[in-house]
């Protein structure tokens, strides 16, 4: 990947894929380059990635889980960015194993 690719130019043309084994898990990386730079052991984990869309990033592009910047830094820099779950509220879990009474 060149410099020009994700860095300079300052737009990214970036393909989105999530995983089929775990929910809300994302893999981006550069259309051209695709996913030559993932390493095998990642992918395996990850599963047969299930293209989403695919997107003109830039650096001031709002994301929801992520800062624009950073995925560009991270394609540029090793090939791809993996996006992981949000981590759950501890209270959240709490909610949803105590049973609940219907109050009439």
């Amino acid at each position: 990947m060149t410099a020009t690719t994700a860095g300079l130019s300052g737009r990214l043309i970036c393909e989105v894929f999530k995983s089929p084994r775990k929910e809300e898990t994302y893999l981006y990386v550069d259309k051209r380059q695709g996913l030559v730079d993932v390493p095998e052991a990642l992918l395996e984990h990850f599963g047969k990635p299930v293209a989403v869309f695919t997107m003109l990033l830039t650096a001031d592009k709002p994301l929801a889980r992520a800062n624009a910047a950073d995925v560009m830094a991270a394609i540029h820099a090793q090939g791809f960015y993996f996006q992981m779950p949000p981590a759950k509220e501890d209270y959240l879990l709490d909610l949803y194993r105590t049973p609940t009474q219907a109050v009439y």
